[in-house]
């Protein structure tokens, strides 16, 4: 197949034609925004398939982790064409599956911070100046959004225990990552994935991070007994370790809230292995290793 053209980076200003060129190539895809960032970028999200039962995939939490954005775009080209000349994929027939199951993919929930370690702290407009000082202007530890934020540590789910903890390792507020705010919430990106999570009927969720090919699949008392079953069949298809949460990650994750909220299933997958930003050259290495993973997360 001729595929969309994926930026050697993720670059924004490309993203309006990828939207463009796969809303032509596939009209049964359905492009919409789930909100704004802190600067007003959209948080686009792409829907598949039957809308009242949806699996979610969600990319680019992290600024330094803009590769899982293009993990996800490559797996939603797949399944569009797929569907388009109605052959399986990974085995899988995804066209009687999707009758059932939607499919909703947010590739970057962290527009922002991906644009300000890609392109600078201009991008960030009012903000670079703190991003500036908070960074000592070495943006090479930057996963925040523009506000210094660590969107990852900004769900509410054991926000106030894990607000400790930073402050226990000196984190008292905006910071290069690991910064959950002054409030659970508090930022428009997560709460535009709560949003999006409220209003409509999300089975289960699907955390794309990087590094360490790893499977975080519980949280607290609530995870669901079919959690590890569903881990160990994702740990199977992809190679990946199956793990649990520990220290600065125990809590204010999306994986986290949408467990200890909804008490339905989630997971947090960390692609490939090295130091982020992952190489873009590492894409189309990774993604074959994780597709049967993506495509059964999404029918099963």
């Amino acid at each position: 197949m001729d595929r969309i053209v994926l930026p050697k980076e993720f670059d924004f200003n490309e993203s309006g034609r990828i939207k463009c060129e796969l809303k032509n190539r596939y009209p049964f895809l359905v492009c919409h925004s789930i909100g704004k960032s802190v600067c007003g970028r959209d948080i686009t999200a792409y829907s598949l398939g039957n809308y009242k039962n949806i699996v979610l995939f969600a990319g680019g939490f992290h600024a330094q982790e803009w590769l899982t954005c293009l993990v996800l775009l490559r797996f939603l080209e797949r399944v569009c064409e797929s569907l388009k000349n109605k052959q399986k994929l990974s085995g899988v027939d995804i066209s009687s599956a999707l009758y059932s199951k939607g499919i909703t993919i947010v590739p970057c929930v962290n527009p922002d911070g991906v644009e300000v370690v890609l392109r600078g702290t201009k991008s960030a407009g009012i903000y670079e100046s703190l991003i500036n000082d908070v960074s000592r202007c070495d943006l090479s530890d930057w996963n925040a959004n523009v506000k210094g934020v660590d969107i990852n540590h900004n769900f509410d789910a054991g926000w106030h225990t894990l607000r400790e903890m930073e402050s226990a390792q000196g984190i008292l507020g905006p910071s290069p990552r690991r910064f959950g705010g002054f409030a659970p919430h508090s930022e428009p990106e997560t709460q535009a994935l709560v949003r999006f999570c409220e209003r409509n009927n999300v089975d289960h969720a699907f955390a794309i991070h990087s590094q360490g090919e790893e499977i975080y699949w519980s949280y607290g008392d609530h995870t669901p007994e079919n959690s590890l079953t569903m881990a160990n069949i994702f740990s199977v298809c992809s190679g990946y370790e199956l793990v649990k949460n520990d220290g600065l990650a125990s809590h204010g994750g999306f994986k986290d809230w949408f467990i200890e909220y909804f008490r339905r299933s989630a997971f947090t997958i960390e692609i490939g292995k090295g130091e982020n930003p992952l190489p873009v050259e590492q894409l189309e290495e990774i993604y074959k290793k994780v597709e049967e993973m993506l495509v059964i997360g999404a029918i099963i």
